[in-house]
């Protein structure tokens, strides 16, 4: 039982860490202390809640726990900080702390983290780290760098804050719009990682890609443009594919063997529609653009029968607006399913030529993929051990095992 409590706290952490931040910070005003009575709420938590039980709202549990803590640390620290504590936070008036109110702070919080004071990159390491709950590892692998640079982002963005004063404020409109692209960007990763997770023994984290969701549904419900029904299009349609992705024991599905009859319609048909409202609403943005790739694969009746031209078409559009090597990789891959396994292979050696993408498992696993159709067996092994050489997931490397399998037996 108490292996079983201590598992369920370790879960609710992950996913629900973030929500009582933003709370506290809502509650507190300081940053730094906010997070310093979220662990401390936790940590009194993991000693009480394996003898004690969990509590029927353990969100509201954390919240007046992490907050009271929050108090007697202020008041240790000096009597004029403890008028100041008791003028806002008498003891008899309890805060009553609802879900919904939760994750209203949470993206509130998103928006303070994505302050136009602080560089793009540290506002948005700030967001996925502190609000999110995702892990510093798991952040250095969304951006392709190291721990140690995300770690001195996140610690940029708080010594701005502190040295700037900004205060706890919700933003005018015209300031929520300025802020927007960061925004969206962070949920954006927020669901990438739930989506193909970084680190773990599950290729999906529901938690995360769930709550990127709900995230984006609030902010185009609070501020409804082109480019944030574009966002919650391409999540809804990506995130309708869930149940056919992953195989009972683990292994990754690719799109091209995926059991379509599994797809969640209801997801597809509303993201099909945000999607045409995004295209009415204006110029077609990075995510709208997205979420077009995305519906071609939706609205597909097989694998063969996808309409790789307007595929193709669209990455083109996308590069002119992200040239990312990922990018890249993905229109690689479309141009081999239009014109055929050579073409795809001569883009990714042009790639590699440049350097990009040389540690990332992916471009050796596309390689293989085209080097085995055209029949070069001992090219395709070597490119799928390469492959399994910097993959980290488990998930992932039974897949490329199962492959390079099938070419060695």
């Amino acid at each position: 039982m108490r292996e079983e409590i201590s598992k369920e706290i370790s879960i609710i952490y992950n996913s629900e860490s973030g929500k009582v931040l933003a709370s506290l910070f809502r509650i507190l005003g300081d940053f730094e202390l906010a997070e310093e009575a979220m662990h401390e709420a936790f940590s009194i938590a993991i000693q009480k809640w394996p003898e004690e039980g969990i509590p029927n709202n353990p969100y509201s549990w954390l919240i007046s726990t992490g907050k009271f803590k929050a108090i007697d640390s202020i008041r240790r620290e000096s009597r004029g900080k403890e008028i100041v504590t008791e003028k806002f936070f008498p003891a008899d008036k309890e805060h009553t702390i609802e879900k919904n109110i939760i994750e209203d702070d949470q993206l509130r919080l998103i928006f303070y983290c994505c302050h136009s004071a602080l560089p793009l990159d540290s506002r948005i390491a700030l967001s996925l780290r502190d609000i999110c709950g995702m892990k510093t590892e798991e952040i250095a692998h969304a951006y392709f760098v190291s721990s140690e640079t995300v770690k001195k982002r996140i610690s940029r963005a708080k010594a701005l804050f502190r040295e700037k004063k900004i205060p706890y404020e919700i933003p005018n409109k015209a300031e929520l719009t300025n802020r927007m692209n960061a925004v969206l960007h962070v949920i954006y990763l927020i669901f990438n990682e739930g989506y193909s997770a970084s680190s773990g023994e599950e290729h999906i984290r529901k938690d995360l890609s769930n709550e990127a969701i709900f995230l984006c549904r609030t902010l185009v419900n609070l501020i409804s443009t082109s480019e944030s029904m574009g966002l919650l299009a391409l999540l809804l349609i990506q995130e309708a594919r869930r149940e056919s992705r992953v195989k009972q024991d683990g292994e990754v599905i690719t799109l091209e063997w995926q059991d379509r009859s599994l797809w969640n319609q209801n997801f597809i048909h509303e993201g099909l529609e945000l999607l045409n409202q995004s295209i009415k609403a204006g110029k077609m943005g990075p995510y709208t653009i997205q979420a077009a790739i995305a519906s071609v694969h939706a609205t597909a009746n097989s694998f063969e029968s996808t309409r790789w031209d307007l595929i193709v078409n669209y990455y083109d559009m996308l590069l002119k607006i992200n040239q990312s090597p990922i990018v890249e990789l993905n229109r690689a891959i479309a141009v081999g399913q239009k014109d055929g396994p050579s073409a795809g292979l001569t883009l990714i050696k042009n790639l590699m030529k440049k350097k990009k993408l040389t540690s990332y498992h992916l471009i050796y696993s596309a390689k293989a993929d085209f080097l085995k159709k055209l029949g070069e067996k001992e090219k395709a092994i070597q490119s799928y051990q390469k492959a399994l050489e910097l993959v980290n997931k488990e998930t992932e490397k039974k897949y490329l095992q199962n492959q390079l399998s099938e070419l060695i037996n």
